[in-house]
């Protein structure tokens, strides 16, 4: 009888430690996704990830990191593995907020096809507040940022790794 209870009790034990584990192959409380990090190349430049994370745009200003020209900037966009985006669609709205109305001229926006697009005909030197919106399109998967100028001008982080 004694070999018996015992034997019950082992069991039972055995029984409750394999159903407090969880089943098998859980990873309950482990997270398996990997952390999304993005990276800043440049002191100067103005740095921020998309609405939905899909990309990165870092925009480079003047010529003291990167030579480009007078009312040209460079945008370099990375997508969420921290890769170049070759060969995307850039659509840059540039409007006062004050007015609502869209800046004049007419910009143009040029793939260097290393992850580097550049756009000229743009003026960010104006009087007052200024949206620049970026909407960045590739493989059908479109998204987009917001600079607000000139607030964006005084908050610049430094290069290194970010995540959204």
């Amino acid at each position: 009888m004694r070999g018996f209870a015992l034997y019950s009790m082992i069991s039972l034990v055995a029984v409750l430690f394999v159903f407090a584990s969880g089943p098998a192959g859980s990873h309950e409380g482990h997270d398996t996704t990997e952390k999304v990090l993005f990276t800043k190349h440049f002191h100067e430049s103005l740095f921020d990830v998309t609405e939905r994370a899909a990309y990165s745009l870092e925009v480079l200003l003047d010529d003291n990191e990167y030579k480009i020209g007078k009312d040209v900037i460079g945008i370099v966009v990375h997508d969420n593995k921290d890769a170049d985006v070759i060969g995307a669609e850039l659509i840059i709205a540039h409007k006062d907020l004050a007015t609502g109305k869209t800046a004049p001229g007419t910009l143009t926006v040029t793939d260097k096809k290393n992850g580097l697009y550049i756009v000229s005909g743009l003026d960010l030197k104006r009087e007052g507040k200024w949206e620049l919106l970026i909407t960045v399109t590739k493989t059908g998967a479109a998204d987009s940022v917001k600079f607000i100028f000139p607030d964006v001008l005084k908050n610049r982080p430094s290069k290194g790794k970010y995540s959204p």
